[in-house]
């Protein structure tokens, strides 16, 4: 928790709020490993606590006197998805480099001073980038608890710092214009109601504040989209893929202006792959053995950058 992040951002009263959602969403009997997530947080070894960015990794904590027993700990908080990372001296190979795709969103908008909002950030690999970035303070909401037992765990070596990260769905969270910048990383697919989604980001906004969307698209230049009826990619809560000219239509019905599309990127099992720290199934599982399509025969998945802003 940073109480000062959130009564800036929300307000006393509202911040109290959310104490007490955060307070429900991660009691003990809300998910069965809560304890076993809690223990491995626990037997974290404390190391003088700081952070930076060391070309492109998250180094928080200096190295522990014993690293294995760090690492062991660490491994309790499986699967790290969201990286790289190197915490109190041992380096977590996550799925996904998410490096490179902050090197694709960063230059795309000005964080300096700003307040920003990261919806869906994981275990906040994003939101350590946001501030290293020149961010005045960086709320993240990701409502998966082991993401937040991460983010808890990377906290404590890194140190103090203007981050607020709320095990909340995005749609508790207080809409009142507080963020000049907000962030939604694949999250869009995922929405039954990617509309609603866009425009529920701009009541988050600040007037002129800036939308940073980055999402799965489909190729082409018309204006279809694929409304998967099963699996896609092997993921069950894919919903509505737009092509990008599709993608523009939506943010400019959501009541956005200024659309611009800054990147288009395949994402490749270079990018995202099992590792030690998540061997479990990843993309190279989820594609035909050519790489050409998904196994349910749709289009590989391809990922777009735009930006868009709420008018003044």
């Amino acid at each position: 928790m940073n109480d000062a992040v959130r009564i800036d951002r929300f307000g006393a009263v509202r911040a109290a709020d959310l104490d007490t959602a955060v307070a429900a969403a991660t009691h003990p009997d809300r998910h069965g490993r809560l304890p076993d997530w809690q223990a491995a947080l626990d037997a974290v070894p404390d190391a003088p606590a700081g952070w930076r960015i060391d070309h492109g990794v998250l180094v928080a904590g200096e190295p522990a006197d014993t690293l294995t027993e760090a690492a062991t700990a660490l491994k309790g908080l499986i699967p790290w998805r969201k990286g790289p990372l190197r915490l109190a001296g041992v380096s977590i190979d996550t799925e996904w480099r998410s490096d490179w795709k902050w090197d694709r969103v960063a230059p795309q908008v000005d964080l300096g001073g700003r307040h920003v909002l990261d919806i869906g950030g994981g275990n906040g690999y994003f939101a350590w980038r946001m501030l290293d970035a020149g961010a005045a303070s960086v709320t993240v909401c990701d409502p998966t608890l082991v993401f937040w037992m991460q983010h808890r765990a990377i906290a404590r070596l890194a140190g103090p710092a203007a981050l607020d990260f709320l095990p909340l769905r995005f749609e508790a969270l207080p809409a009142i214009g507080a963020f000049d910048v907000v962030f939604s990383m694949g999250v869009l697919y995922h929405r039954r109601d990617p509309l609603e989604h866009l425009a529920r980001i701009a009541r988050h906004l600040a007037p002129g504040g800036t939308l940073v969307l980055e999402t799965l698209v489909l190729p082409g230049d018309g204006n279809e989209q694929l409304d998967p009826p099963g699996r896609y990619a092997n993921m069950r809560n894919v919903h509505r893929l737009p092509t990008v000219p599709r993608l523009g239509d939506w943010l400019v019905e959501a009541g956005y202006a200024g659309v611009a599309v800054c990147d288009r990127t395949r994402t490749t099992t270079a990018e995202q792959r099992p590792t030690d720290w998540m061997p479990f199934h990843s993309l190279a599982n989820a594609l035909t053995p050519d790489r050409s399509a998904t196994i349910e025969g749709h289009p590989p998945p391809l990922r777009a950058v735009l930006t868009a802003r709420r008018p003044a």
